[in-house]
Order: structure tokens, then sequence, then C-alpha cells
């Protein structure tokens, strides 16, 4: 995997699939990237610059570990496009990845051609997801035969009085199949100190961020799944208002990784925005 130097020295890696004018992508988690794949075929229509975050995939681990908090991985990506060369970049975030994504656009926007926000977590600009939200996505899946001891999980977390994250997975696809099972057990976090730090405090200025948003002359495209547990659509349209020039779409049937549930509706949604 290729390699370059963070503004601290740490060395990350990323990965390079497909051919044409390059989308830097940063993936969820802060996981391991190679869930992404190929994000259901897109590096057919343009070329993939998928990043692992540090203390990930092929990442080092750094030397100051609060260098994990959200809001200093965007250095990280600035430093990426400087070492790819580019003046501008289109740039495309799944899930926590969106949250980097977002303030880095609010930090330069000027490098940014287009934004493309996965799944689009919200807490960079402090939009709350409430288990109203969640409660009401899930019943959507009630008559899924895997919903009794899911939604009991769900509803224990929810109150407080649970935390058997695992049970609830099922919520995350459109389909709890074979390959949903696969692509879970392979998207686990495996540094768990940087999932931690991620959201510490300080990682996130809401306002601030908010507000350079609504100056943002970039195009977005925020895409959420229809049963997305984890980025509900009613939150992503909420999201969808803080920029002068955002198109939402829901792709009907998905959960929270919508090139697994139907790679062509996503891939035909996400290339005709990139161009």
């Amino acid at each position: 995997m290729p390699t370059f130097p963070a503004p601290d020295g740490t060395r990350l890696a990323y990965r390079v699939i497909g051919d044409g004018d390059p989308v830097v992508c940063l993936p969820g988690g802060p996981t391991d990237s190679v869930y992404l794949g190929d994000l259901g075929g897109l590096s057919t229509h343009r070329q993939l610059i998928i990043v692992d975050f540090r203390g990930t995939g092929g990442s080092a681990v750094p030397a100051d570990t609060s260098s994990y908090r959200c809001d200093r991985l965007v250095d990280d990506v600035e430093a990426l496009r400087e070492h790819l060369g580019l003046s501008r970049m289109d740039l495309l975030g799944h899930s926590a990845g969106t949250n980097v994504a977002t303030q880095y656009v609010a930090r330069y926007p000027k490098s940014v051609s287009k934004l493309a926000l996965i799944g689009p977590g919200p807490r960079a600009v402090g939009i709350a997801i409430t288990g109203e939200m969640r409660h009401e996505l899930a019943q959507l899946r009630k008559n899924e035969p895997w919903f009794p001891a899911a939604f009991a999980a769900l509803e224990a977390i929810t109150e407080g009085t649970g935390s058997d994250w695992e049970a609830i997975a099922p919520f995350f696809w459109g389909r709890w199949d074979a390959a949903a099972r696969k692509h879970h057990a392979a998207s686990q976090p495996s540094n768990k100190e940087a999932v931690a730090l991620f959201a510490a405090e300080g990682a996130f200025h809401p306002e601030i961020t908010r507000a350079a948003l609504a100056g943002c002359e970039s195009p977005v495209l925020l895409l959420a799944g229809e049963f997305d547990l984890n980025s509900p659509p009613r939150s992503a349209a909420e999201f969808a208002t803080l920029f002068p020039h955002a198109t939402l779409v829901v792709q009907p049937g998905a959960g929270h990784y919508p090139w697994l549930d139907d790679a062509d509706q996503f891939v035909a949604t996400t290339a005709a925005f990139l161009g």
C-alpha cells in the first residue's frame, strides 16, 4: 500500500482502486477501510483513493493517541490532498467518516469540488438522533424473522438497561443474509482506542461548523438508506438543510451500507453526482 506522512510524522496508508478522476474516500469506524471494498463498483467510474485513518488498517499508530480525535483527523486528509498533488478534490465519507469530511470542507472549502456523504453521521453539526427515530425505523422491519430479539435489544440499549450491540446488527443491512453477516464480521473495529477517542471532548464544534457550511459553494450529496438505524433519513434531511447546494437521496431497501444492499442503485446515484 502507498503511504504518506501526516503532519506529526505518522505514516498513513491508502489504497488506489480503479481509473479515472480520483475521489478521496474516508471510512467510518474508525476502522480498517477494507470494508468499503470498491463501493459496489464505483471504481468502474472513478478512481477511489481510500485512506486508512491513523491506527487502523495499514496506517501506523501515532505517538500521541489524542490525535485519534475527529477534528485532528482533518489535518491528515489535508496532508493526503497535498501528497496527491490535487488542487481540489472530490471527497466521499461514510458513517463516522462523514464527520471528518464535514469538518474538512468547513475548514478547507476551496479544496473540495464535490462532497458525498454516505450514511451521514451528524455529530459534527450537532444533530441529535433520537431513540424515537430509531424505533420508528426499526418497526419497518417487524416482519423479519430476526426482529423480536433485535428489537428487544434495541429497546434495552435506548433505555440504558442493555448493551447487546451485536443483537441489533441486522438493523444495519437492508437484507440480513450471508453476505451481510460476512460483511459485519469483517467490518469490526480492531483499534478500540481509536474508536473511543474519536469523539473525545473537543472533537466537535457544531456552531462553528454549521456557520462555515452555510457558505459552502460545493455541491453536496447526502445518501441515506431507507432502513438505516445508524443514520436515519430524517437526520440526513435535517443535515442537508445546512448546505446551500445539497441533494438528499434516500435509497429504497437499504441500510447503513447501501452499496451492498443494491450496488447498481448506489453506483448509479453516486456516479451521476460525481460526474
